[in-house]
């Protein structure tokens, strides 16, 4: 019998993503080659199982303004990164927000101060590389 976290990693070795596998503490890295070099030219691509489908809708509407910058794409490049994003997006959280840091799950998982994202240099609280090392290949275990 297949445990979760090892038939998500055999999945995802192969390219293929799973909302229903992923959990707080895997999630299928991204594959896609327009989302890892769009969004991975400014900060780690997330991986579409961060945020329910909804807010990945909100979030790629709203390009021009992303968080303060114009990260407009030609329409075609958008409607294939947030295909993406939909197919893979997770099943529980608030579609209506878009910043992964305000989701509950992510507040619930995230109970920590200014001080202790100061010790692991993290830019910010989405910064996840400063405390997850192996976030961009999906790993969210406590590091």
């Amino acid at each position: 019998m297949f445990r979760p976290l090892a038939l998500a990693a055999i999945l995802a070795t192969l390219g293929i993503t799973s909302p229903v596998l992923a959990d707080d503490d895997y999630m299928p890295p991204v594959r896609h080659g327009a989302t890892a070099k769009e969004c991975g030219e400014c900060h780690m691509a997330f991986q579409p199982a961060l945020l329910p489908a909804g807010a990945w809708h909100r979030l790629m509407a709203g390009l021009d303004d992303h968080f303060g910058e114009n990260a407009s794409l030609p329409p075609e490049t958008a409607a294939d990164i947030e295909a993406y994003l939909v197919a893979g997006a997770r099943r529980r959280g608030d579609p209506e927000v878009i910043r992964i840091t305000e989701q509950r799950w992510w507040r619930h998982e995230h109970d920590f101060s200014p001080q202790r994202l100061a010790r692991a240099g993290a830019a910010g609280p989405s910064d996840c590389l400063a405390c997850h090392k192996g976030a961009e290949q999906g790993y969210y275990e406590d590091d």
